[in-house]
Formats: C-alpha cells, structure tokens, sequence
C-alpha cells in the first residue's frame, strides 16, 4: 500500500483508541497529523472534527479518522463540511461499502462499542479500499450537489 497522508483525532473517549490506531499506522509507514486531544481529560468533540474535516475538505490529507465514545457526534460534525462523506463504521464490510459504494473519506469510530482489534482491521479496510466509480459515482455527485 502506497504512503497515506492521514489526519487522526477525536474526544476524550476516543484518547486511547486514537493512540492505538496511530501507532499501526505509523508503524506501516503512513505520515500522520494527530489532532488531538492528548489526553483523556474532557474535551468538547466539534473542537476537534471541524479541523480535520476542513484538512479534508481541503484535501490536505487521503483520509481522516473520528474517534468518540458513539461516533455521532464527531460524524454529525464531519458532514456538515462540503466534499466530506464521513461514515460509522464498527465492521470491516461497513467500511469496506463505505469507501467503495460511497467515496467515504472520512471513517468515524464508536470507542466505547468496538474492541481494538476490530478497530484495528476496521481502519485498514477503510484505508485500503478503492472506490468503485460507475454507478456509484453518480450517487456521490448527487450528495455533492446539495452542498455547493
């Protein structure tokens, strides 16, 4: 797999998690920007997803990683930006379909319902799926359309 620029953070459920999730990826070989927060110490969640939702937005990175306790709020945050598709995912195959039916460029992580290893192959299926286009990317355009 090629080198992945990848923005990573959350809130102060999330903490652990992220730290883990970083720690695969780096030790793969992908460049990281951790977002914070840097510790469990309680923290407010938009703080935290607007940045990396605008980084993607932005196209500053391949993909952005949310990580709270439910993964709705840092998700809700995440979409309300223009060319962001954030997805749930607490499975491989959600984030398989999220990127290759979807175009998903943002996973969001359920902390307090995943375990690591889950986590761990939930990521890796994200990052490493390709989208499909066709009649996939007619759908995507149509997302897009509502958020000029």
């Amino acid at each position: 797999m090629d080198k992945l620029r990848i923005a990573i953070g959350g809130d102060h459920a999330g903490y652990f998690l992220k730290e883990r999730i970083k720690k695969i990826l780096l030790d793969l070989g992908h460049e990281i920007k951790d977002f914070g927060p840097f510790s469990e110490e309680s923290v407010d969640y938009p703080d935290y997803a607007h940045p990396i939702a605008i980084a993607i937005q932005n196209k500053e990175f391949n993909y952005g990683i949310l990580i709270c306790g439910t993964a709705n709020g840092v998700n809700i945050v995440a979409n309300k930006h223009k060319g962001v598709r954030s997805a749930l995912c607490w499975q491989e195959k959600i984030a398989e379909l999220a990127r290759s039916h979807n175009d998903a460029n943002i996973i969001a992580l359920p902390a307090r319902f995943i375990d690591f290893s889950e986590a761990e192959n939930t990521v890796l299926t994200f990052i490493s799926t390709p989208f499909e286009g066709g009649r996939h990317a007619n759908r995507v355009n149509k997302i897009n359309e509502y958020c000029k």
